[in-house]
């Protein structure tokens, strides 16, 4: 079963049973996302969480010199969404894109409200995942306040292990906030020390 990534992940926080299961998958929404297609855009309302099953996706800010500042990438069993768009229902400064073929499903507010309702422990759930997001963001905001660049390529090594070779150097660059060209040279630099 394709959600079976999804069940995996919330088992390593919560235990389901069978029937809190079948709930859950009653109202998750399957969608195929080609690259470059977009699921949220900026001054949207972000109505779902998505889940990616297979590919990645993209969360980034536009600025007004249309330079493009990634705030998260959400490579397979990873959750994206506007955190303050989708708990708020107001509309958000987020664009999440595909960066290749992906396949998610999704889970409306209204849903994820019903669940904690009817099942709490997936209040637990998103309660841990909620958390840890806000740690990554802080941390990443204090990262940015106070590590080179080259510590915080590190720190992208450390958290998308998976992307290191599998994304464009641009997009690295961006998350990490240096041009592409300095990446390159970084990077030239830390193969010449290895060898």
């Amino acid at each position: 079963m394709p959600f079976e990534i999804l069940h995996a992940n919330i088992q390593k926080h919560i235990h389901l049973t069978n029937d809190d299961k079948a709930r859950l998958f009653t109202v998750l929404k399957p969608k195929s996302i080609k690259r470059k297609n977009f699921i949220l855009h900026e001054n949207q309302v972000s109505t779902h969480a998505t889940f990616v099953l297979k590919g990645c996706l993209k969360a980034y800010t536009v600025n007004d010199n249309g330079f493009e500042h990634i705030i998260q990438f959400a490579p397979e069993d990873w959750w994206v969404t506007d955190m303050y768009s989708f708990i708020s229902q107001k509309p958000g400064n987020i664009i999440i894109e595909a960066i290749e073929n992906s396949e998610v499903v999704q889970l409306s507010r209204a849903d994820q409200l019903r669940l904690f309702d009817d099942i709490p422990a997936f209040e637990r759930y998103f309660r841990i995942i909620t958390e840890k997001s806000l740690v990554s963001y802080r941390t990443r905001l204090m990262d940015n306040m106070s590590l080179t660049a080259t510590e915080r390529y590190a720190g992208f090594c450390e958290q998308y292990p998976t992307l290191i070779t599998k994304l464009p150097q641009k997009l690295i660059a961006s998350y990490i906030g240096v041009t592409p060209e300095f990446l390159s040279k970084m990077r030239a630099r830390q193969r010449n020390k290895s060898i």
